[in-house]
Formats: C-alpha cells, sequence, structure tokens
C-alpha cells in the first residue's frame, strides 16, 4: 500500500515547526511534502538588523532541504485548495504549474501586508515582510545618504535624509530604532554631509504610544530609547496621502521625505478566503485542535488560522511569531495522531513574553512577564533569537561580535529595485521582476 501524503503549505513559523514535529514523529510512516515559494524559512524578527547592515542576508535564512530532510521540498506558492478532489494548486518559480494530491493538509501560509484606503501608499510605500523588502531598504536608504552628499538644494538634502516610518508596533518600532542607528553611522562617516545634522526619523502610528499591544512598561522603554536617538514619535496620527516626494499627515504636517516605510501591521494569506470555508477577519476558523471543522483531514495554524484562546474565552490567539511556532508544533502532533501516531491534543499556550531588540545594548523585554533593565534586556533578547532559531546561531554570533568591533559595510548592491517590491503582494519573501521597474527617486 502507498504511503499517506501529508501536504504542508507555507514555510513559516508555523509551517516549517508543523513539518518538523511530523517528519519526527511520523519516522517515514508518511510522505511529508513542504509547498514553499523559497528554500528557507525566514527568521523574521531579525530582518531589522539585515536592514541595517548588523546581519548578512544568509544569516537570517534557514535551509528547508538541510535541516528537513526527510521532507520533499516543492517550490511553489499555492494558488488554489481543491477541498473536494483534495487537490493543491501551485505555481512554480519558472511559472509553471503543478499540483499536489494530500491525503492530510495544513494550511500555514501566514500572512501579508496590511494596506489601508490611504492615497499612493500602493505607489510610493514599501513594506517589512520579506527579505527582498529589507535589502531594498538597506540600498535605498544607504543610496539616499548619498545622494544628499550631492544634493543642489538643502530642501533636496533634507527630504532625502528623512525617513518615515507608519506604524509603531514590533516591526516599526524595531526598523526606526535600527535605522536611526545605521544613518547616523553613515553621517559619521560622510563628513562632508555633517553640515545638515543628524539624519531625520519620524515613526507615525494612529495608537496613542508605542508598541501599544504590549505592556506600558515596554512601550515607555522603547519611547526613551528612540528619542534619545532623535526619532520624532507621531502619535494619534496617521498618513493621509503619500507622493513620489513625501508624506502628509492627517494633523496636516506635509513631510518631504523620498523613504516611507510600511509597518502598520499584517493580514492573512488571501488564498485563506479564497478556500471558500469560515472565516474569521481573513483567518481561517479551526478549532481547539486547530481542525478544520466539517473537514477533519485540513489543519490550519499560524497566521493563516482563528485559533481559539483557551486561556482567554471568546478570543483568538493573536498574529505572532511566538503562536504560529506552537500552533505548528500542536498542528504537527495533531496530524500525526490522525494517522495513527500519538494523542490529539489542544493548543494551549500562556504568554512567556516579548522581546523588542532596539539596536545596540538596548532593548524592550519582559520575559515571564518580568520587566529587564538597560543591557540586561539586550542580552535576553538575543540570547532568546539565538535559542528561537532552528538554524545559523554561531553565524549570527559572530556577525553581531563583529558589529560591535567593526565599521559597518555601507555600500549598495543594487540588487533589488523599488519595482521588484511592491507593497500590494500575496508573496512578500520573492522580488518582482516581471516588467520595469518603477524609477528610483
Amino acid at each position: 500500500m502507498s504511503r499517506s501524503r501529508v501536504v504542508v503549505v507555507g514555510a513559516g513559523f508555523a509551517g516549517f515547526h508543523a513539518a518538523r514535529t511530523l517528519v519526527r514523529t511520523l519516522r517515514g510512516q508518511a510522505e511529508v511534502v513542504l509547498l514553499n515559494p523559497t528554500d528557507y524559512f525566514l527568521y523574521l524578527p531579525l530582518l531589522p538588523q539585515v536592514a541595517a547592515g548588523i546581519l548578512e542576508p544568509r544569516r537570517v535564512t534557514v535551509s528547508l532541504p538541510g535541516t528537513l530532510p526527510q521532507a520533499r521540498l516543492v517550490l511553489g506558492t499555492a494558488t488554489v485548495v481543491d477541498l473536494a478532489e483534495r487537490h493543491v494548486h501551485y505555481e512554480g518559480p519558472e511559472g509553471e504549474s503543478g499540483r499536489l494530491d494530500y491525503d492530510r493538509l495544513v494550511l500555514a501560509v501566514g500572512s501579508v501586508n496590511k494596506l489601508l484606503p490611504v492615497p499612493g501608499i500602493a505607489e510610493h510605500a514599501h513594506g517589512f515582510r520579506g527579505l527582498p523588502e529589507a535589502l531594498y531598504l538597506r540600498d535605498h536608504v544607504t543610496r539616499q545618504m548619498e545622494l544628499a552628499l550631492v544634493a543642489d538644494s538643502a530642501e533636496e538634502r533634507a527630504a532625502r535624509r528623512t525617513f518615515v516610518v507608519v506604524g509603531a508596533g514590533y516591526t516599526g518600532t524595531e526598523v526606526a530604532a535600527h535605522g536611526a542607528m545605521f544613518t547616523r553611522a553613515l553621517a559619521d562617516r560622510q563628513r562632508a554631509g555633517n553640515r545638515d545634522g543628524r539624519p531625520r526619523w519620524v515613526l507615525v502610528d494612529i495608537a496613542d504610544r508605542v508598541l501599544p499591544e504590549l505592556d506600558r512598561r515596554l512601550s515607555d522603554t522603547a519611547d526613551r530609547v528612540l528619542r534619545e536617538r532623535g526619532v520624532e514619535i507621531r502619535t494619534k496620527t496617521s498618513v493621509k496621502e503619500a507622493t513620489a516626494n513625501g508624506a502628509l499627515l492627517d494633523d496636516g504636517d506635509d513631510i518631504a521625505t523620498r523613504t516611507l516605510v510600511w509597518c502598520v501591521g499584517v493580514r492573512p494569506d488571501p488564498l485563506v478566503s479564497d478556500i471558500g470555508l469560515p472565516v474569521e477577519r481573513g483567518r481561517l476558523v479551526v478549532d481547539s485542535a486547530l481542525t478544520v471543522p466539517g473537514h477533519p483531514e485540513v489543519f490550519a495554524c499560524g497566521d493563516a488560522a482563528a485559533v481559539p484562546d483557551v486561556t482567554r474565552p471568546g478570543e483568538y490567539t493573536p498574529m505572532t511569531a511566538q503562536h504560529a511556532t506552537r500552533q505548528g508544533r500542536t498542528a504537527g502532533h495533531n496530524v500525526a495522531a490522525s494517522l495513527g501516531r500519538g494523542a490529539r491534543r489542544a493548543y494551549v499556550h500562556h504568554d512567556l513574553g516579548f522581546a523588542v531588540d532596539l539596536g545596540g545594548v538596548k532593548a524592550a523585554a519582559n520575559p515571564l512577564g518580568v520587566a529587564l533593565p538597560g543591557p540586561l534586556a539586550g542580552a535576553v533578547t538575543r540570547a532568546y533569537h539565538l535559542a528561537a532559531m532552528p538554524g545559523n546561531r554561531v553565524r549570527v554570533a559572530a556577525d553581531w561580535a563583529l558589529d560591535a568591533v567593526l565599521p559597518r559595510q555601507a555600500v549598495q548592491l543594487g540588487l533589488v529595485r523599488s519595482g521588484s517590491v511592491p507593497l500590494d503582494t500575496a508573496s512578500p519573501e520573492l522580488a518582482r521582476f516581471a516588467g520595469a521597474p518603477s524609477k528610483e527617486q
């Protein structure tokens, strides 16, 4: 008899850990197929450090064939899920079409940039969900600092040295914190440009404080560090319109800039809503065992799933890497249980605290609910990331050590252009090369 086939769609935090749990639990009893657009797992929390020149890009990527040799990797992006026939249709990296049949399906497609109906945002802002976007931002920021040196007017120099980040959650706060340090280092090395003073960073959010979803003490810590680095924090404010040369805020302030980073949050991958099953704000409704009601062969986890939070009855678990990792493991165990290996379990997880890296030795962290001060928070945050990464730990630690004693390499490679990383994309992990790229400012 042929083996059962388990297809895992997506290799983010949820999909990667689901696949790893499956191959370890099933031990060859069933075929595990992993469908993903890239051949790596991206450790997303360290992406701001790639954009800031601290870590090289491959440090935050973990090879799927290298870490999951027992699983069969299929490169492609899922396009259609046929529940009746138990097929997943996909598009391969060279435009070819394919189909995977399954006996069990794990949907872990993750999330994409959250868009708002703001004029000009899709055309002039860039998100921060994938490696191409981080590489683009690293080049773009470096380029703006260099172009400012030869600008004809003080107004143009100021605009090129002004960087606006929209969204003061995890990602936006870390991008602004690391970005301010990065551009300050560039300015210090560009002696001729120091006449213009410190580069300007502006962090905008509709909430009344940075990191509004976290404990007030963490928010206050991040706020203090950002202000010490000269970041302007504009709370209770949003972007009204974006253009190629600036961002108009709803308080009437028109900020001249060539850089608008969109970090307002994420939304579930559109594939989830297209399946035709009940969703909750775009997330597939599942039970506490991560099974789709009416389809015991289909499981969903991570940002793609609306998972009941048994620790807070009536609510769903938030879309965080911490939950996605543990949901992936639970989904893997429950798929294996449905094939006769182990027992089915409900997803239960109490938050273990949060850690927000603010660059250098600074961080905002409260492991197990205990708020930590100063450099201790930075050390704990980096230790947490090393422990959570499924690979590349030595290389990441080595890059951190080198960054502490050597200046960063400030060069732009020009490998990812603006038109290759559109904000409105269902696959932020892939750079787009079809058509002519948009002209750089």
